[in-house]
Parts: C-alpha cells; sequence; structure tokens
C-alpha cells in the first residue's frame, strides 16, 4: 500500500511538472512580439555618451560643397563660414542629441543605381539631392549622407558613404544648409520701459528725438511743429522699442562692409535712465540694411540715476517708519535697504551690473557689421513727419489748415 502510494504521488508531480512548463511555453507564446524583440539599433552607437567630446560638424553639399561648419572655441561654438560669429547653441545641440538617440527601422537599397530615389547618392555628384554631415573630434569619426524623408515623413533614408547598404531611420533627420540660420542671432535686448531718449540723424539732415521722464508711459517728440500734433500719444513707442529683442539676419566682419564714403548713413543713439548707451549706424547697401553698433556708459547719467533711486529709496523707507510708528498695532521695524543703510555699497553694486550688462554687448558688436531685419532699418528712417497727423488743404484757397479735434 505504502509502496503504491509513493508511485502515484510521484507520477502526480511529474504531471504537475508537466502541465507547469506546458503554461510557460503556451503563455510565452502568446506575448505580443513588440515585448519580446530587441529595439532597434541606434543609426550611430558611436555618438551615445560621447556628445561633449565633439569639436566640429560639417554639413557638405552637391559637388562636395562645405556649407556649413560649426565648430567649438574658448567661448562656445562658432561659425567658420562667419569668420567666427558665435553659433547657435539651439541649433547645435538639439541636432547632435537627435543624432545619438535615432534608430535605424529598416535596410533599403544597397544599389547605388537607386540611390538617388533615396537622395544618398555620392555627395561628389553635381546634382546630389542629399547632404552629408561630418562630426569630428570622436575617437571614431561620424559620416552619414542624409536623405529624403519617408513617403509618411516619419523617418529619413541615410547611408555612410564608405557602407554600399542605405537605410530608413525610425525618426525624421534634417539639416539646415543656410549659415545664417545657424548664427546665434540675438543682438540685444532693452526694454523700451527703461529707454530715456532717443535720437535719430538722417542722411537728409532730419533729426528726430524722443524722450522720456521717469514714469511716462509714453515717449514724447521734441520740435513738433505749432499747430501739429502726434498720430497718437503712443506714435513714438515704436521707435523706443527697436532695442527689445533686437535680431541679426547675417553678420561679417567690419573690415568686410564698410559705412559709404559719402557719410549718408542713419545714426540713432538710445540712452537708459540708468546711463546705458547703444548707438547705431546704419546704411542701404543693394537690398540689404547694414547696420554697426557701439554700447557704452553715460557717467554722468549713470551717477545721476544711482543719486535719484537712493533719495527715493530713502524717503520711501522713512515714510514706511512712519506710517508703522503710527499704527496702534506694533509691527517688527524692518531694515533698511542697502542704498539707504550703506549708499557706497549700493551704488558700487548698481556700477557693477551696469558695466555686467555692457561687457556682452561690446564684445557682441565690436568688429562686425550687422545686416539687419526690414522693419528695424524703417524704424530708424523716421522723421518728425512721419508720427503726425497729416494737414489737410483748405477747398477754397488751397492753404493747408490743421484737422482738428
Amino acid at each position: 500500500m505504502n509502496h503504491m502510494n509513493s508511485r502515484t504521488v510521484v507520477g502526480l508531480g511529474t504531471a504537475t511538472l508537466l502541465a507547469i512548463v506546458a503554461a510557460v511555453v503556451i503563455t510565452s507564446a502568446r506575448k505580443p512580439v513588440i515585448e519580446i524583440a530587441e529595439r532597434a539599433p541606434y543609426a550611430f552607437p558611436e555618438l551615445r555618451d560621447h556628445i561633449n567630446e565633439i569639436k566640429w560638424l560639417t554639413i557638405v553639399g552637391a559637388g562636395n560643397t562645405s556649407l556649413v561648419t560649426v565648430e567649438r572655441a574658448d567661448q562656445g561654438w562658432v561659425l567658420r563660414e562667419r569668420s567666427g560669429y558665435p553659433a547657435d547653441l539651439g541649433q547645435v545641440r538639439p541636432l547632435l542629441l537627435r543624432l545619438a538617440e535615432v534608430r535605424l527601422r529598416e535596410k533599403k537599397t544597397a544599389n547605388e543605381q537607386r540611390y538617388a530615389e533615396l537622395g544618398v547618392e555620392d555627395i561628389s555628384q553635381p546634382d546630389a539631392q542629399g547632404l552629408l554631415l561630418k562630426v569630428g573630434g570622436l575617437a571614431q569619426p561620424v559620416q552619414v549622407i542624409i536623405g529624403k524623408a519617408s513617403a509618411r515623413g516619419d523617418g529619413t533614408f541615410i547611408r555612410r558613404p564608405d557602407d554600399r547598404q542605405s537605410w530608413l531611420t525610425e525618426s525624421t533627420l534634417s539639416l539646415v544648409k543656410e549659415p545664417a540660420v545657424w548664427l546665434e542671432r540675438n543682438l540685444a535686448d532693452i526694454a523700451p520701459g527703461r529707454i530715456k531718449e532717443v535720437v535719430l540723424h538722417r542722411p537728409d539732415g532730419k533729426t528726430l528725438r524722443l524722450f522720456k521722464q521717469a514714469g511716462d508711459a509714453n515717449f514724447n517728440v521734441a520740435d513738433i511743429p505749432k499747430g501739429r500734433e502726434l498720430l497718437s500719444e503712443s506714435a513714438a513707442n515704436g521707435l523706443g522699442a527697436v532695442l527689445s529683442g533686437l535680431r541679426l539676419e547675417d553678420v561679417q566682419p567690419a573690415r568686410d562692409a564698410e559705412p559709404p564714403a559719402d557719410g549718408k548713413t542713419y545714426r540713432a543713439r538710445f540712452t537708459t535712465f540708468d546711463g546705458l548707451v547703444v548707438a547705431i549706424t546704419a546704411w542701404k547697401q543693394g537690398d540689404k540694411h547694414l547696420g554697426r553698433f557701439e554700447a557704452g556708459v553715460d557717467p554722468a547719467l549713470a551717477e545721476a540715476y544711482i543719486q535719484s533711486e537712493q533719495a527715493k529709496a530713502k524717503t520711501d523707507h522713512e515714510a514706511k517708519q512712519s506710517k508703522e510708528a503710527s499704527s496702534e498695532t506694533p509691527r517688527p521695524t524692518e531694515p533698511p535697504p542697502l542704498a539707504v543703510s550703506d549708499p557706497v555699497k549700493d551704488r558700487e553694486q548698481r556700477l557693477a551690473a551696469l558695466e555686467s550688462e555692457l561687457a556682452p554687448l561690446k564684445q557682441r558688436f565690436v568688429g562686425w557689421t550687422f545686416t539687419l531685419p526690414a522693419h528695424t532699418f524703417r524704424s530708424l528712417d523716421q522723421s518728425v513727419e512721419d508720427l503726425l497727423k497729416p494737414q489737410e488743404r483748405s477747398k477754397a484757397g488751397g492753404k493747408k489748415a490743421t484737422r482738428s479735434n
């Protein structure tokens, strides 16, 4: 009886084990393929974890024409085609990160006769459609021809120049071949509320001066002819905002683009309440609008501004103290601001802040001539008349009569 029980137990145990194994096999077979399939390989594994080692990248077009070269310098990324002017990190780094993450979806043709269909033909051909990207500074440099996007637009055809095999990537890749697009395009960003005065000098000798007092919402216009009035209270505010979010379109060394010898330039001087000064000399060259910039500080104006701010801080602090003293509910006395407790240190900090704003402007401006947006140039090409309501002619004698409101 015991013998029979032992055999029965062994049999049941074996049957149970077989059932468990069968269940595991069936369950595994029913799992979606995506859960057990390996991820697609990276297109450029040599870039993984080596982004910060990259020293340069070059984009080459048809006929082996070098179009864009961005390289690392002491001050950051610069553009070789623009004589080392700073490049836009917002263009460079996202491209490198995208390259490091892109994966290969599937093999495409290895027949060089069909490369043109995908835009991955040899870049030395004069009519090559793709762009060759070279990435240097790595132990394993990267070179890849980036061709057309797939019909569905969710991938890009690529091929390494030394490999006959072409591929379709899992995500899109694209390159910008215009050098100007790679530039750091921010020139200045000074809020209109900081501007105290703007003076324009046109080539025809006409001058336009705008000015504000502290707290004014709109710019005043000097020398308005008698009987005339502004188009609106805010008519001059657009000119006062020229330095707010100002961007370049292109750049070249100053030696390669000098102002006209005849002196026909548009000159503008922007002065802030705290003494920062930005001067612009602009001119037309063909269909382009060029300009040079200078930045500095008006010491007298900076000093007057500091004294004014310190006096205001003292008045405000004393008023607050007086109010707290007369209050029925005692409150902890707040310490005076630095402008009151230590005017000398406050002055030093204000001047240091002004200098820290001035330094990068100088670095950006000196030695360069910029191509300016057309709307910026139009702002510099204004006279008093452009800001005034037009005059009407009388029906009787044809003489001008000021419009009444």
